[in-house]
């Protein structure tokens, strides 16, 4: 009879280091949607919306679309390379150390995850801003900052309960116990 060694997943993470990193982001994203909401993306003129008229330079140089694209970029990062990507260092370096060792920790999987549709609604956003269309990139800054304003404050990650649902749905990896 052979044993089979026990599954090994991903190694677990400090569940309060993707809330710290939702706190920047919501922060991040909040200034972004004031931006938005005095900027170009929904200015009118006497001719209708004035991104509607604007050139692609101009709608690349409001200061909502610049604001969004750091976001967006870091979202990428934070995909790529979660262990890099700087909020999360910045956690791991600062602030984890004053803190005591987590009671459980958690799978990386879904907040990674969790990246991965912030990216894709900031992405949308700027997309959006590029083609012209009005609200859109206010809009998509809005959603994103619900979304990481919620995990930050309450602990509700949104992402990571969609990853959960589309685990279930066998759409996503399977589960896999976390190791410490």
């Amino acid at each position: 009879m052979s044993e089979r060694a026990p599954a090994t997943g991903p190694r677990g993470i400090d569940p309060r280091g993707p809330r710290f990193v939702a706190g920047i982001t919501a922060v991040l994203l909040l200034i972004d949607v004031f931006l938005g909401l005095t900027g170009l993306s929904t200015a009118s003129t006497a001719e209708g919306w004035a991104i509607t008229s604007a050139s692609i330079t101009e709608r690349i140089l409001d200061p909502a679309f610049l604001l969004l694209l750091v976001a967006t970029l870091l979202f990428l990062w934070g995909v790529l390379s979660p262990r890099t990507a700087p909020w999360g260092a910045l956690y791991r370096a600062l602030v984890a150390p004053r803190l005591s060792p987590p009671k459980e920790l958690e799978d990386p999987r879904p907040p990674r995850f969790a990246q991965g549709v912030g990216l894709f609604v900031a992405a949308i956003g700027l997309l959006l801003q590029l083609a012209g269309v009005p609200w859109a990139l206010t809009i998509a800054a809005a959603a994103a900052f619900v979304a990481a304003f919620l995990n930050a404050v309450f602990g509700l990650c949104l992402g990571c309960q969609l990853y959960l649902v589309l685990q279930r749905a066998g759409i996503v990896g399977r589960a896999r116990p976390v190791s410490a």
